[in-house]
């Protein structure tokens, strides 16, 4: 446990929870204080429960917290931002889930990181806002990769180093980004990638929030767009991800 305070008052967003025993629950929380905790809710399964509706997934709560054996248990929570219109429509809340797993899988209990923190509210606020949250969320992955140490390359070849030219291009995960058309051919495991919507990637990359919510995001650049960043972000968490597959489920049943 990484702190020796005895109790601590922490704002989180709640990641998950499981069952456990027959009326607890142990939550996976990104605190603003200590970063990736995990934590336990004891009693917060029965009815009369007041702290059930606070600690759900991706609500921003503020908690007291004391120090038990193995984990933090939750003694007080109150809901800071709840982001009701991300559970009003379920394509809103496939992105919401999206963002929070992402969060989850890339970050370890290795103690406070504001600018991560600070990018998981800022993507959720965004959402509940937006009408448009293709772009808030592709936004939101190439920030996550610059704090993550991943930052694609896409202004020069990854193999040659020189620079990209206004042509088709490639992409690799594997290289860090960017191919030229004579390093990609015959290259295994690369992507082809139109000059368009490379052009896009390196605007989301370079650009403010509201720079790159100025631009509309083509209906033929979306799809290349998305399949690339998240191929790259697999590729660097070293794990299949659960809820593209259902974002993309729920995306097309509601087309």
């Amino acid at each position: 446990m990484p702190s020796t305070e005895r109790s601590k008052r922490v704002e989180a967003v709640v990641l998950r929870h499981s069952d456990w025993g027959e009326a607890d629950r142990i939550l996976v929380l990104f605190t603003r204080e200590m970063g990736k905790v995990r934590a336990i809710a004891k009693g917060v399964r029965k009815l009369r429960s007041r702290k059930a509706g606070h600690l759900e997934p991706f609500t921003r709560v503020t908690l007291q917290l004391a120090k038990g054996r193995n984990l933090w248990i939750i003694t007080q929570a109150e809901t800071v931002d709840a982001y009701q219109p991300l559970r009003e429509d379920l394509v809103m809340m496939g992105y919401a889930a999206y963002v929070i797993e992402l969060i989850d899988r890339s970050s370890g209990e290795e103690g406070q990181n504001l600018p991560l923190y600070r990018l998981l509210i800022n993507t959720l606020q965004r959402l509940a806002e937006s009408d448009d949250p293709f772009q808030v969320v592709r936004y939101y992955e190439l920030r996550l990769l610059d704090l993550l140490g991943f930052r694609p390359e896409l202004k020069v070849c990854g193999n040659c180093g020189k620079a990209i030219q206004p042509e088709d291009q490639f992409f690799s995960a594997e290289t860090g980004g960017a191919l030229c058309p004579n390093c990609g051919k015959g290259t295994p495991n690369v992507r082809p990638m139109s000059m368009r919507t490379l052009k896009f990637l390196r605007h989301f990359q370079r650009s403010s929030y509201i720079e790159a919510m100025r631009v509309s995001l083509p209906a033929a650049v979306r799809p290349e767009m998305e399949a690339a960043i998240q191929h790259y972000l697999m590729y660097h968490l070293e794990r299949r991800l659960n809820t593209p597959d259902f974002l993309k489920l729920v995306r097309r049943n509601n087309s």
